[in-house]
């Protein structure tokens, strides 16, 4: 599967916000599963798969303010892999990689057209079992470097 049969998002002023939006509240795991429905199983694939793959993995929930909401964090040390952003039905997956020339091909071609504030960030909308091997090639980009 090629990197560039996914839906990858670079206008993040231009997507929804996670499903929980209220700061006081940090999302209680049967919440999350609520809220992605159908994607849930995705989640726990995702978050598996990562920790398995890259351990220790710790998961850190964070409240990125009143337009972005809870995302939960995939470190490992003081290194994010991925952001996870609860959405309903869905969830996005962010990526934030480092120096263009330590890029893979596949993802820097995509990274180009990417006017990001963060750097060489993208987010991923996962509601499919292909969005989440899509998401697997971005963390390994991640963690490549």
């Amino acid at each position: 599967m090629s990197i560039h049969d996914t839906r990858l998002e670079h206008d993040v002023a231009n997507l929804p916000p996670s499903a929980f939006e209220e700061r006081s509240h940090r999302p209680e795991p049967a919440e999350v599963e609520l809220a992605l429905g159908t994607a849930a199983p995705l989640w726990t694939q995702l978050v598996a798969h990562v920790a398995d793959r890259y351990p220790p993995i710790h998961e850190l929930w964070h409240f990125a303010g009143d337009a972005a909401g809870w995302s939960l964090r995939l470190k490992r040390g003081e290194r994010i892999v991925l952001f996870l952003t609860p959405q309903k039905d869905q969830f996005l997956v962010g990526v934030v990689l480092g120096d263009r020339g330590l890029v893979p091909a596949d993802v820097l071609a995509l990274l180009e057209t990417a006017k990001a504030p963060w750097g060489n960030g993208v987010r991923l909308r996962v509601s499919t079992p292909r969005d989440v091997r899509a998401a697997r090639a971005l963390a390994a980009a991640k963690m490549a470097h």
